[in-house]
């Protein structure tokens, strides 16, 4: 999860996560694991996620939010969210941890 002005440049977070390779998920591992399409990718798809495959990275900034936003895996509509509920209370229900990455602002 990263805030919407920032640029992704796989290099830069793949030295964080000692990662030789990324690459976006594929249509089919997003509805086999996350059980959501392209367009609709959300945080809440790991509540489908049962056998913890993905793994969740956040960039440093989202955690400062006081909300955030996301689809509830569907794109025709989104969802504000407390950023501390989806930390402290809808994470540790699904099961999932995550990560803290830095990524380069805009320019």
């Amino acid at each position: 999860m990263m805030p919407g002005d920032k640029k992704f440049k796989t290099k830069e977070l793949s030295s964080q996560i000692n990662s030789a390779r990324l690459s976006f998920a594929n249509p089919e591992d997003m509805l086999k694991y996350l059980d959501i399409e392209p367009g609709a990718v959300s945080i809440m798809g790991l509540m489908n996620d049962k056998e913890h495959v993905v793994k969740l990275l956040i960039d440093e900034d989202v955690l400062k939010d006081e909300n955030l936003g996301c689809h509830p895996c569907v794109c025709t509509s989104s969802l504000k969210l407390k950023t501390a509920d989806v930390i402290e209370k809808f994470l540790p229900a699904t099961g999932h941890d995550y990560q803290t990455v830095h990524l380069v602002g805009a320019d």
